[in-house]
């Protein structure tokens, strides 16, 4: 799947490249608006007597997906934007991905210009292009995934990424992966817990891959957290943020699911 995603990619970003070329996207990258600061937005800071603040939660917004299929086809974007920010979210995550996801790029703006939250675009960078993309349509932060590069491209990406005040969320799943990600100074990781090639998920996969992570390292968990069970071992285990899809759209309500995990891991 993850192969078959990024063959597409490539050829999609080639297309917009077409339509609109490089010169004239960088531009327009440099003309946007500062990011927000998504780094600090999903960091749980120490406090008196070495306790953490609460989980922090990135919501997403997205319409379907690969492993589930069809999620919700028809949603407000700007509207559930603004449920997550009073249920309690830290940052939205957004899916620009149309083939596969049925997202798109306006959605981040659209997203972004409902609320003060920093927005994430997750995507399959393939490219430097889909970087000042990413600026151009005002997203805050990128995803940059360790199995769909190789370290050179991460590497360069990362640095391409961090010089246009661009936050990047690097993405591992197996310890081969965060060494990866550690080599290029990664310190935003997010631990999948899906298997891009299977596309099982698994929350231990987050407990396995803690104790080799950098010090300092922000750590977000995604994918695959549902269960109050599993929400309360990640806050315990002092991860800092949770990237939730899935289990907030397939809600009725997905504001109110949101709410009720973070009372399940903060109390």
């Amino acid at each position: 799947m993850l192969r078959r995603i990024l063959e597409h990619k490539r050829q999609e970003v080639a297309e917009r490249e077409a339509v609109i070329p490089l010169a004239e996207l960088m531009a327009q990258a440099f003309d946007s608006p500062p990011p927000r600061d998504f780094t600090a937005a999903v960091t749980r800071r120490r406090m008196e007597s070495a306790t953490r603040e609460p989980l922090k939660a990135i919501a997403e917004i997205k319409r379907a997906s690969p492993s589930a299929g069809l999620i919700r086809e028809s949603l407000d974007v700007a509207e559930l934007a603004v449920s997550y920010r009073e249920a309690g979210a830290s940052a939205i995550s957004v899916l620009t991905d149309g083939r596969f996801f049925k997202g798109s790029l306006k959605d981040i703006a659209t997203a972004r210009g409902a609320i003060d939250l920093p927005v994430l675009r997750k995507e399959f960078i393939v490219s430097p292009y889909q970087i000042y993309e990413s600026r151009a349509h005002r997203a805050d932060a990128i995803l940059l995934i360790v199995a769909a590069l190789d370290a050179s491209q991460l590497v360069d990406f990362y640095s391409l990424a961090t010089s246009l005040s661009l936050h990047p969320l690097v993405e591992v799943h197996t310890l081969a992966e965060l060494e990866t990600a550690k080599k290029a100074g990664a310190t935003l990781i997010g631990i999948n817990n899906r298997n891009l090639a299977t596309l099982e998920t698994s929350v231990d996969t987050t407990f396995a891959l803690l104790p080799y992570l950098p010090p300092k390292a922000v750590v977000v968990s995604e994918s695959g957290i549902s269960r109050p069970e599993d929400v309360r071992r990640l806050t315990e285990a002092s991860v800092d943020a949770i990237l939730v899809g899935e289990a907030l759209l397939s809600s009725p309500d997905p504001g109110g699911r949101l709410r009720e995990l973070l009372l399940d891991a903060n109390g």
